[in-house]
């Protein structure tokens, strides 16, 4: 009997949103933003065949459960739910709250995989406590200690990821334990940034749901793009690009992209036709093309369906991606700038 049980895919997401008082020009703009982060998860569950349950936490000096491990296919809207108040910002026991609490979901049956996500636009200041006030800031202390536990006891199946507003927030969040990989920076300071940082965790948690079908249950480097694709998808969704309309050219040193085009024979550079190897962390605006290489044969592909294909479908605006490690495939991002910094031991795509 046991052994014609379908073991199917399941994946637990925790959303956990700051809702301190500095986020309350964000409020609407979020709301609209994690609806559609909700109706991609939906979009590439249904088309994996996975069943996806949703958890959502919103946190100030509170901790608020709002969703509990619901099917995103019932989730109903953000709004009413999400609201902004005035206290500050406990980060780590919002982080350690839905951790513990995703520990209590059964795992007997089915393969399960658990994804944490917390976005925050500030420094932890709370838990414990509101430092605001007493100004005690020895009571953080245990706190550390119990995350940084937590952190790092995860079992591989888990993964757990943080957006936060500047460098030394990122360092903050790797001494807590996030995984470097799974730390991304996001501008707080704008409703663009809010859409861009949202668009950046749809765009990572497709990339999770689809490492999925390839036997991978958590992950280290989260905010990556590129290493759950195939050769053989590339070939069935992209359009190749004839041989004779690109060169690929290598970098060998840090230059700047106009001369480096220039000193090669036979090409000019004009602005929109280099396409940069994607390495480090970029940012990749809406309008920018991007294209996918074969390693081994230099083919090239592109067409529509590139940005779906990498960073899932619906995902819109800016997204803050690295390249992932796939032994088969290089990805390239288009450039308009003049003075674009290319990286040595890269490759510059020209379209001729």
């Amino acid at each position: 009997m046991s052994a014609n049980r379908i073991q199917h895919k399941v994946n637990h997401v925790a959303l956990v949103v700051d809702c301190s008082g500095s986020m309350r020009p964000h409020q609407s703009q979020l709301i609209r933003v994690v609806d559609e982060f909700v109706a991609g998860l939906k979009a590439e569950s249904d088309s994996l065949g996975h069943e996806t349950r949703i958890s959502l936490y919103s946190f100030d000096h509170r901790v608020e459960n709002l969703v509990w491990d619901m099917d995103v296919k019932h989730l109903p809207s953000m709004r009413g739910l999400y609201q902004v108040n005035n206290g500050a910002t406990a980060l780590i026991e919002a982080s350690l709250k839905s951790l513990d609490d995703l520990g209590h979901i059964w795992e007997e049956y089915g393969e399960h995989s658990f994804l944490q996500i917390v976005v925050t636009d500030g420094e932890e200041n709370a838990s414990g406590g509101d430092r605001r006030h007493d100004g005690d800031m020895a009571i953080l202390g245990p706190w550390l200690d119990r995350i940084t536990a937590k952190m790092g006891g995860l079992p591989g199946h888990w993964t757990s990821a943080i957006l936060v507003p500047n460098s030394l927030a990122k360092r903050t969040a790797q001494n807590y334990g996030f995984p470097a990989g799974n730390i991304a920076i996001w501008d707080a300071d704008s409703q663009k940034g809010v859409e861009e940082a949202i668009g950046t965790v749809r765009a990572a948690a497709t990339s999770f749901l689809r490492g999925r079908e390839h036997g991978v249950r958590g992950t280290k480097n989260l905010f990556a793009v590129g290493q759950d694709i195939s050769v053989d998808e590339v070939r069935a969704n992209l359009e190749p690009i004839p041989a004779d309309k690109y060169r690929l050219l290598k970098v060998d040193k840090e230059v700047e992209i106009r001369p480096f085009v220039n000193s090669h024979p036979g090409v000019t550079y004009e602005r929109g036709s280099c396409y940069y190897q994607l390495g480090a962390r970029a940012q990749v605006q809406q309008n920018k093309g991007v294209i996918v290489v074969e390693k081994d044969t230099d083919r090239a592909y592109t067409g529509d369906a590139a940005r779906s294909l990498l960073f899932g479908s619906g995902v819109q605006g800016t997204v803050s991606v690295k390249a992932g490690n796939n032994p088969k495939l290089e990805v390239y991002v288009q450039s308009r700038s003049v003075n674009r910094k290319l990286k040595p031991n890269t490759r510059l795509l020209i379209m001729l």
